[in-house]
């Protein structure tokens, strides 16, 4: 099983940045992918962004392209979302998930998951 811990989110200005953090635990996801996606109150969850854990080819979700970027460091376990130029409509929580179906955009897909983090952007 894998355990995945977000942290970093909090209160941020439209325009503004952030970065999330993704720490993976347990067994390892380098078959596989992580990704970030993000639940806003009354919506369904939507793709933000998936890294390969292996090879780092990266898929992002229409809405953050250009503004969000996803990394990761293999030596820590560690996936990370930076977000910049941020938006109200950013406005979420935030899960790290891991799938093994490559990039996948689809939240159903998506196996193991952190507990999220909030965001929440201001106008």
């Amino acid at each position: 099983q894998v355990q995945l811990v977000e942290s970093g989110g909090g209160l941020v200005q439209a325009g503004g940045s952030l970065r999330l953090t993704c720490e993976a635990s347990g067994r390892t996801v380098t078959s596989g992918a992580v990704g970030w996606l993000r639940q806003a109150p009354g919506k369904d969850r939507e793709f933000v962004a998936a890294i390969n854990w292996y090879l780092g080819f990266t898929n992002y979700g229409d809405s953050v392209k250009g503004r969000f970027t996803i990394s990761k460091d293999n030596a820590k376990n560690t996936v990370y979302l930076q977000m910049y130029n941020v938006k109200p409509e950013d406005t979420a929580v935030y899960y790290c998930a891991s799938t093994r179906q490559g990039l996948t955009p689809d939240p159903g897909l998506y196996n193991y998951w952190g507990q999220g983090t909030q965001v929440t952007v201001s106008s």
